[in-house]
């Protein structure tokens, strides 16, 4: 239940987002904004199924991405394509998105990680998009959010053995049978 409201939730944000996004200025906007979904849903999500190790795994990974890329952009001082400064490299808001996207997949499967990434990568072209980095930028910051999350990220399913399939019951109604061991 918690991973469909999830789904809706950053799709619903995604299209309101897209579908404002006529400048230049609103797609930086809209990707001040997104760069959190992917980390908040799965925050949200670790909590409402009680899956406090996974929350845990989320703060070290944010913590390692966030460290890592202002590190990096004090230490490479590249000047962004729009001239404003010189913290282009890596692009910060592409790490956290795919960050959190790359925890949500990990840890609870690519069903829910796939529009985690899609709205990451709606983040990263619109940093290129708004003149905030480049290419190399963007990626770099991937690299980085993926890299962090993997490093501190576990699969759910796997440690807790966890088994989702649907059912019909005697009376003809659906619903979803769920199992896993602590």
């Amino acid at each position: 239940m918690a991973h469909k409201l999830y789904i809706l939730i950053l799709l619903l944000c995604l299209t309101s987002f897209v579908t404002a996004a006529r400048s230049r200025e609103a797609v930086k906007t809209s990707t001040d904004i997104l760069m959190f979904a992917a980390p908040a849903a799965g925050l949200v999500t670790s909590l409402a199924i009680g899956d406090y190790e996974g929350t845990k795994q989320l703060a070290f990974g944010a913590a390692t991405c966030v460290a890592a890329s202002y590190l990096l952009k004090y230490c490479v001082k590249k000047r962004r394509p729009d001239h404003s400064d010189y913290h282009s490299f890596p692009s910060n808001h592409s790490a956290v998105a795919f960050q959190g996207a790359s925890f949500i997949q990990r840890r609870y499967g690519w069903k829910y990680g796939i529009p985690a990434y899609l709205i990451s990568g709606y983040v990263a072209w619109g940093r290129i998009y708004a003149r905030r980095h480049d290419c190399w930028d963007v990626l770099a910051g991937a690299a980085i959010g993926i890299g962090s999350s993997y490093i501190f990220t576990h699969p759910f399913a796997k440690k807790h053995n966890l088994s989702i399939s649907p059912v019909i019951t005697d009376n003809g109604r659906f619903g979803l049978h769920a199992s896993m061991t602590f």
